[in-house]
C-alpha cells in the first residue's frame, strides 16, 4: 500500500470521530450550538467526500462536497436572519 493511501484511511477515521463529536455539540439545547454542530459536520462530510473522490475515482461525490461547502454557510445566514427577525 501507498504511504497516501494508508493516511488518506487515517484521516477518513479521524473525520469520522469529527462527525461524531460534532452531532454531540448539535444535540446541545441551544440553537447557536446546533449551527455551531450542523457546520462541522458539513465541512467534515465534504472533506470525507472528497477522500472518496480521490481513492475511489467518484467523480460525482466531488459536485456534492461542492454544493455542501456552498449551502451551509448560506443556509447558516439564512436561519439566523430568521431567528433575529431581520426577515
Amino acid at each position: 500500500m501507498d504511504l497516501l493511501l494508508i493516511s488518506e484511511y487515517i484521516l477518513i477515521v479521524a473525520l469520522a470521530i469529527f462527525s461524531l463529536a460534532t452531532i454531540r455539540i448539535t444535540t446541545r439545547k441551544t440553537t447557536a450550538m446546533g449551527l455551531v454542530g450542523l457546520s462541522g459536520l458539513s465541512i467534515a462530510v465534504a472533506t470525507i467526500l472528497i477522500l472518496f473522490k480521490n481513492i475511489y475515482g467518484l467523480a460525482f461525490s466531488g459536485d456534492i462536497a461542492l454544493a455542501l461547502i456552498v449551502l451551509g454557510p448560506v443556509g447558516t445566514i439564512a436561519f439566523s436572519k430568521v431567528l433575529r427577525g431581520g426577515g
